[in-house]
């Protein structure tokens, strides 16, 4: 009798948490699933799962090595990092691991980066960049929905304006 009680008991609250997920609009749509799905390397080898950054609001910076604006917006990145750690930056390399690891050599940053190769142009589509261009960048909610999004160099007074 207790066991019944105990089970009918879970079961309704994993239904109830689901039924509100659904009703109230906050079903993630594809690309954003695809984001927090992943489990992508880092320069050093390790993985990082995207998953362990939901939670709190996110900046997602698509970017390249061999791309000018896209370095030319690292340090501001950086620097807005340093400052917002209520925040979490992540650049998602559109590169192989090599020229990555040399480009941040020169020119490290202190917020996570992971590469995901040319397979990471699929995931900025996902998340609104349909011409594929560099650098792109977006925000995630803590939801873990996309807030806001952005072709081109961005400054750190534009990515504060998205969050505030």
């Amino acid at each position: 009798m207790i066991r019944r009680a105990l089970l009918a008991a879970a079961v309704g609250g994993v239904g109830a948490g689901l039924a509100w997920r659904y009703a109230s609009g906050r079903r993630l749509d594809p690309g954003e699933q695809a984001l927090w799905a992943s489990r992508l390397p880092r320069p050093d080898g390790s993985e990082l799962a995207l998953a362990e950054l939901h939670g709190r609001p996110l900046i997602v910076n698509f970017w390249a090595p061999w791309c000018p604006p896209c370095v030319q917006e690292m340090p501001e990145l950086d620097r807005l990092q340093q400052r917002r750690s209520d925040v979490v930056i992540l650049g998602i390399a559109i590169d192989q691991a090599e020229p990555v690891r040399k480009h941040l050599q020169k020119a490290p940053v202190s917020y996570p980066i992971v590469i995901a190769g040319f397979g990471g142009v699929a995931l900025s589509q996902g998340l609104g960049n349909p011409g594929s261009g560099l650098p792109y960048t977006v925000l995630m909610g803590s939801d873990g929905r996309r807030r806001q999004h952005k072709f081109g160099e961005t400054t750190a007074a534009e990515l504060e304006a998205w969050l505030s």
